[in-house]
């Protein structure tokens, strides 16, 4: 084996025999770094961008609720409570006066909603006045402080053109709030 060993020395590629080792060994490192190093490394690069995907998806779900809560709660600050009800359909009949709309018999009655606390009142009769009364009044009804839908108008009869009077009926919704439940206080008698 020496034999073959000095005959291989002497050759004329044996100064680069050295080299060729050295190359042969730096190319297992390599191998050897880059299976168990970088890519353990890469796996948990992935890992931690998946982790990090998902706390910006949280995180964003958690800001999209508080908005929502946000607006729920202003929603429900315009809602008027049940007993607010009927002097809301006071107003409005008062609303109507000033616009000279005449609602005579406008009827009012609570449903319940799905939603807990929460009731649907709806005001409906006829309405009789002239276009532009009529027109004002409904935008008065639209842009009052209350939240209030019309959600259902139709033309029930005109008289003749000549007084330009128009009946419509007319169905007013809006949500109500129910009474805020008050905890007992530990000091009452």
């Amino acid at each position: 084996m020496t034999d073959r060993l000095q005959r291989m020395l002497s050759e004329p590629y044996a100064p680069l025999l050295p080299w060729v080792g050295l190359a042969a060994l730096l190319l297992v490192g390599l191998i050897l770094v880059n299976t168990f190093g970088v890519r353990g490394v890469e796996d948990r690069r992935m890992q931690i961008e998946k982790e990090w995907g998902a706390a910006r998806q949280v995180l964003a779900q958690h800001r999209e609720a508080r908005k929502a809560r946000k607006d729920v709660s202003q929603v429900w600050a315009v809602l008027p409570v049940e007993r607010d009800f009927a002097p809301l359909a006071l107003g409005i009949s008062e609303e109507a006066k000033r616009d000279h709309v005449t609602l005579p018999a406008l009827s009012y009655k609570t449903e319940s909603t799905t939603v807990v606390n929460t009731s649907k009142g709806v005001l409906q009769g006829s309405m009789t006045g002239r276009y532009e009364d009529l027109r004002r009044f409904i935008y008065d009804l639209e842009t009052a402080e209350e939240l209030l839908f019309i959600e259902d108008m139709e033309l029930a009869g005109s008289s003749s053109p000549r007084d330009q009077q128009l009946t419509f009926n007319i169905k007013i919704v809006t949500y109500l709030r129910g009474e805020a439940v008050k905890p007992a206080s530990d000091g009452q008698k």
